[in-house]
């Protein structure tokens, strides 16, 4: 009788051990971001999701929280560290101020298109600093495109250094734009994205700098005049993961979220950078003077910064500035 009821037990045991991971628990995934339903990464979202649901057999649910609603992206980030919200997808500059070397992502005019833009991230670089997150809290599962950052304001159009002169522009909360806009002899605001609109539309700040997209999905067109094509930084967005969440995951899971996330890493890029090119004439429609910034100008604005960028890699971990480094010049040839 006892070896009876032992080999039932094995064999039950063996068979829960057989069965998808996935198939033995629901879990709802609460992923939250800023931007709004319309913007690309948002259209990402929706992809990981169909992606995830396909690969759990639908046991892994994905509800998605756009336009600031679980907060800004620090509260966001918190939440994740906290295990309190499961996802989320912020720009990398909000991270700067837990692993300071993703500053480095934020140097200006680093890459010049978008195909070193993703061998810079996707590469040994991007690899490295993700490494440095789960120690923090988070697990990142890859970068997607945000664009190349670009500027608005009220009062008059960037064609040169010396139009930065004064302007009061809102900046992400992160050291490396603060220092760069400086250089630059502007008036950088630090300030969280959801309280942006309103501080344009009350001229609290001159004006503000993101991807094309981001400034037609908020309708900045309605606050500012000129947008101008500095193409100053390469924005990348990050998909995180609480540990906490993740460390509750089986194997099985964790390579369905993996794999989820690689298969829509290439549809949101494409996505958004076709978005970008669309969102140049939405905005001229939209009555915005629009400006592109010569090459020449571009290079001679990396030269003013270029302090900024060697006073940040002096406090960073040597080891990644090396990589950092011998990645860009890798990339560039």
């Amino acid at each position: 009788m006892k070896k009876t009821v032992c080999l039932l037990a094995t064999a039950g045991l063996s068979l829960l051990l057989a069965l998808p991971a996935a198939a033995q628990q629901e879990r709802v995934i609460r992923f939250g971001h800023l931007n709004n339903a319309d913007h690309p990464v948002s259209f990402g979202v929706k992809r990981f999701s169909e992606l995830l649901a396909a690969k759990s057999g639908g046991k892994l649910k994905v509800m998605e929280f756009p336009a600031s609603q679980l907060g800004n992206e620090l509260q966001q980030q918190s939440a994740l560290q906290g295990g309190v919200q499961q996802m989320s997808a912020p720009a990398t500059t909000s991270l700067a101020g837990i692993v300071k070397e993703f500053g480095l992502v934020d140097f200006p005019f680093t890459v010049a298109n978008f195909e070193q833009a993703d061998a810079l991230l996707d590469g040994p670089l991007g690899q490295a600093l993700i490494a440095r997150l789960p120690e923090k809290g988070l697990v990142a599962l890859g970068y997607w495109d945000l664009g190349f950052r670009n500027v608005t304001n009220s009062r008059r159009p960037i064609t040169r250094a010396e139009d930065f002169d004064g302007l009061k522009l809102r900046v992400i909360p992160n050291p490396v734009f603060l220092d760069t806009f400086k250089a630059f002899k502007a008036n950088p605001v630090p300030m969280p994205f959801a309280e942006l609109y309103g501080a344009l539309e009350a001229k609290a700040v001159d004006g503000q700098e993101n991807p094309f997209a981001v400034i037609l999905s908020n309708k900045m067109f309605e606050v500012q005049k000129f947008v101008s094509a500095t193409n100053h930084v390469y924005a990348a967005n990050i998909v995180l993961v609480s540990k906490k969440f993740w460390d509750q995951l089986t194997p099985a899971e964790q390579k369905m979220m993996h794999d989820a996330a690689n298969e829509s890493r290439g549809y949101q890029r494409q996505v958004s950078r076709a978005a970008a090119q669309r969102a140049v004439g939405d905005l001229q429609a939209k009555g915005m003077q629009f400006n592109e910034v010569a090459v020449a100008e571009q290079k001679r604005m990396r030269q003013i910064a270029q302090p900024v960028a060697d006073k940040f890699a002096a406090s960073y971990d040597p080891a990644i500035v090396k990589l950092y480094n011998d990645e860009l010049a890798r990339i560039r040839k």
